[in-house]
């Protein structure tokens, strides 16, 4: 009898595991999220926006796959039995793909009260339904997702005033072009920037920062960092300090190796040693590989080691100006960047294309 795989989570790295699973082991395969929708969270910073979004259902995207797709909440996992715990039943495997991935990490005081996220739909929705009556709206965090969300409300909602908050250096990661080209983009659309400024806590009228000073706000937006669920932590599995899945390089788990890791919930390394970040970029192709390793241990083939570099980050500046900037094989920024409506729309293939590898994994990842 074949074996089951069951994948729990269907964002970027989960959805095409599935598929993929099902194309290349001939096991029986069962996805399970907690929504029917698949979410391009790539694009949340629009929804926030004030923009609509493709309607994409998972249904519609497994059919005709082999995958059989099932609604539910994953509450726990007994690995001693190989059993995936559900809101509404449990479900047995015989290998499981972790695919979990991430949310906002709001532990700092008051964040989980006042402040509103970009990390799910549900979170970008109810952000947009905050920003219809306020007037300023603070962006804490200057990470791509925090510049991202800055410069696409600042060009969405000219009415609003728009502040970014980071304890680092504004566009440090960059190539002095690239945080050049950054600079000059929020001076045009008027976002001010606080950077060495750390929060301390989250009220309901803004940041206050750990010098006592309050930055007031109608509205807070917090993209300070990201968490992993702690479910793999619950169910004995390695994990690191974050929780992700301690992955070995065919990114099955180094405690369970029934259990294969995808996406941000897993703490990928190169065999050099370099931990991946979370990334649509990185989960994709390490997805793939991850996929043909199970394959081909199925088949009683050795895996190959984890093979992937980095090209480039895309950052969208709003919808008509944006910035690719190109990196070495370690993520690391070289001068060379692209800028304005070509940089825009780069980004925006590359986005449209991560559907398109949703629909057709086996195409090659951009």
């Amino acid at each position: 009898m074949a074996e089951h795989i069951v994948v729990v989570g269907a964002g970027y790295a989960g959805l095409a595991a599935a598929k993929l699973a099902a194309r290349w082991t001939g096991c029986r395969v069962t996805l399970v999220n907690e929504r029917d929708r698949f979410v391009e969270r790539v694009r949340l910073h629009q929804l926030a926006a004030g923009q609509r979004l493709r309607d994409l259902p998972l249904a519609d995207l497994v059919r005709g796959t082999g995958v059989e797709l099932v609604v539910d909440r994953v509450t726990g996992i007994d690995a001693d039995v190989r059993r995936v715990r559900l809101a509404t039943g449990s479900l047995t495997y015989d290998r499981l793909v972790y695919a979990l991935g991430s949310r906002a990490d709001l532990r700092v005081p008051g964040a989980a009260e006042h402040a509103h996220s970009v990390s799910t739909a549900e979170d970008a929705e109810e952000l947009a339904g905050a920003l219809r009556t306020a007037r300023v709206v603070a962006v804490a965090g200057g990470g791509l997702t925090g510049i991202e969300a800055a410069a696409e409300l600042a060009e969405s909602r000219p009415d609003l005033t728009v502040l970014l908050v980071t304890g680092g250096r504004f566009g440090a990661g960059l190539s002095a072009k690239g945080a050049r080209h950054l600079r000059s983009v929020f001076d045009r659309l008027g976002v001010r920037v606080r950077d060495g400024a750390r929060v301390a806590e989250v009220r309901a009228d803004g940041l206050v920062l750990d010098t006592g000073e309050l930055v007031a706000a109608d509205a807070v937006v917090w993209t300070a960092g990201f968490r992993v669920p702690e479910l793999a932590r619950e169910a004995g599995f390695e994990v690191d300090g974050d929780g992700r899945l301690v992955v070995d390089q065919a990114l099955a788990s180094v405690s369970h190796p029934e259990v294969v890791g995808v996406g941000d919930a897993a703490a990928i390394r190169r065999p050099d040693g370099l931990e991946l970040r979370m990334a649509c970029a990185t989960g994709l192709p390490t997805t793939r590989h991850a996929m043909r390793s199970l394959a081909g241990g199925l088949a009683g083939r050795e895996p190959r080691p984890l093979r992937f570099r980095y090209f480039n980050q895309c950052v969208s500046l709003g919808r008509r100006d944006g910035l690719i900037q190109f990196v070495r094989a370690d993520d690391t920024p070289v001068e060379r960047v692209l800028t304005g409506r070509v940089a825009a729309r780069y980004k925006e293939l590359v986005v449209r294309g991560t559907v398109l590898f949703e629909r057709h994994p086996v195409l090659p990842a951009g």
